[in-house]
């Protein structure tokens, strides 16, 4: 499937909740098909970072780009086409079949007919290894084949940028490991991604850029073999040290 890569920035993005800031001057550049892996200690933002940059959370200051244009004065509802996230909980419709639940949004948002989206959907459950699970309902799928179905809805809407925030932290360990690996294909087939994760090894072997944050700033950014090898900060160091 031909991907249209486009790149996205956040410049200077910040966020309180209230009397707490929660992103403080965030600087992020993802450049077309590319993939960021987001690191960094829980209550960090990394979360709320991705939820800023398509805009569930609207910035209180600061920009965000997509192909170099700003975006904060598009429709939410239109960003998020263009965005696909997938998130640690699945979110899927329970009383629907697989195939109901990612062909939904294409026919809502989309307009296409229920045969067009029926194809589309099949299509992406091929893709990610379900398409023989099409007429199940989710509730009789493992964890892991549960988000393999929330990342084919997400392509469904055939976004241009993909957001993954902790998408295998709610799974068993057995069930990492594919879903790392589907992530890792999509960015080799040059899909812009941002990934928050836990999961050090996919950082340092499938990210072009890792970037670090703690207490809602970008503490080090750059290529995983620097921020790995070479941790110039304290306060990644001793990240590391923890999570290595």
């Amino acid at each position: 499937m031909a991907i249209e890569a486009v790149s996205l920035a956040g410049k200077d993005i910040h966020l309180a909740f209230g009397p707490t800031k929660v992103l403080r001057g965030v600087d992020i550049d993802v450049p077309a098909g590319s993939t960021a892996a987001v690191i960094g200690p829980s209550g960090s933002g990394k979360s709320t970072l991705l939820r800023t940059l398509n805009r569930l959370y609207e910035p209180d200051s600061g920009d965000i780009l997509l192909d170099g244009r700003s975006v904060l004065q598009d429709d939410p509802d239109r960003l998020r086409q263009r965005i696909g996230m997938v998130f640690q909980q699945f979110n899927l419709f329970p009383h629907r079949s697989v195939l109901d639940n990612v062909s939904l949004a294409p026919r809502k948002l989309k307009g296409l007919s229920a045969e067009a989206a029926k194809d589309l959907a099949l299509g992406q459950l091929e893709r990610v290894g379900l398409r023989h699970k099409a007429d199940v309902r989710p509730g009789t799928l493992s964890g892991g084949q549960q988000q393999r179905v929330a990342i084919a809805r997400a392509l469904a809407m055939s976004p241009q940028v993909m957001f993954f925030d902790e998408a295998t932290s709610a799974l068993d360990p057995e069930l990492v490991k594919g879903i790392l690996a589907l992530i890792a294909e999509l960015g080799a087939d040059g899909m812009t991604m941002v990934v928050v994760t836990h999961e050090m090894g996919f950082a340092r072997s499938a990210a072009d850029a890792v970037v670090f944050m703690d207490h809602g700033t970008v503490v080090e950014a750059g290529p995983p073999e620097r921020i790995f090898e070479a941790a110039e900060t304290d306060r990644l160091q001793r990240f590391l040290s923890q999570v290595l």
